[in-house]
Order: structure tokens, then sequence, then C-alpha cells
């Protein structure tokens, strides 16, 4: 069972940055795609980004687009996701996922981490 757990959440004014990490429990992930979703009160989860197991595609969605950077550490059996300029509007649970598949295509996330608060203030 792959356990993924996230961190780097907080508060930051409008501007600021964070790091978010997702830490998984297995070596097994260095083959699944890896996502980024976010959730607010009423609304669906957003895929936000995405990396694909080679870690030579990329996936970001239009409203967060040239703010954010997804990587991963095989090494460390990590994912990030650093977010720059940040905006109230960006203030969410923050939740990363592991597709098994492993390609940006497929968005098979299977396995979920128990989510970051990001609260961005104006």
């Amino acid at each position: 069972q792959v356990q993924l757990v996230e961190s780097g959440g907080g508060l930051v004014q409008a501007g600021g940055s964070l790091r978010l990490s997702c830490a998984a429990s297995t070596r097994t992930v260095a083959t699944y795609a890896m996502g980024w979703f976010r959730q607010t009160p009423g609304k669906e989860r957003e895929l936000v980004a995405a990396i694909d197991w080679s870690a030579r595609s990329t996936y970001y969605a239009d409203s967060i687009k040239g703010r954010v950077t997804v990587s991963r550490d095989y090494a460390k059996n990590t994912v990030y996701l650093q977010m720059n300029t940040l905006k109230p509007e960006d203030t969410a649970v923050y939740y990363c996922a592991g597709d098994p598949l492993g390609t940006l295509a497929s968005r098979q996330f299977r396995y979920w981490g128990q989510g970051t608060q990001v609260t961005v203030a104006s």
C-alpha cells in the first residue's frame, strides 16, 4: 500500500511563495505519474500540476501556469510543488496523488495524501 504525506502548507501573504512536498512510503512511486490537486469548499477537486514517471513531461492548469513548478526527487521518493506569486484565489487544500500507470494521459490517480492547507492572505 502506497502512502503519501504532504507538507509545506501554511499561511502566506499574497505575492509570496511556498513549496509543498509529497513524501511517498515506497520506491514504487518512481514508476508513477504524480499529481497535485487542490480543492475549496463547494468546488470540485482541480488538477493543478502533474509530472510523469520519467519527469520528462509535466502538466499545469491554466489557472496556475507560470507560477508553479512540479518536480520529483527519486532518491527521496518525494514530489514537490513550488508555488510563487501566490494569490488569494490559490487558497485551498492541496493534495498529492499517485497514478500507477505513469503517464500524464491516464489520469488514474489511485493513491492520495491527506492534504495540506494553503491560505493566501490579501
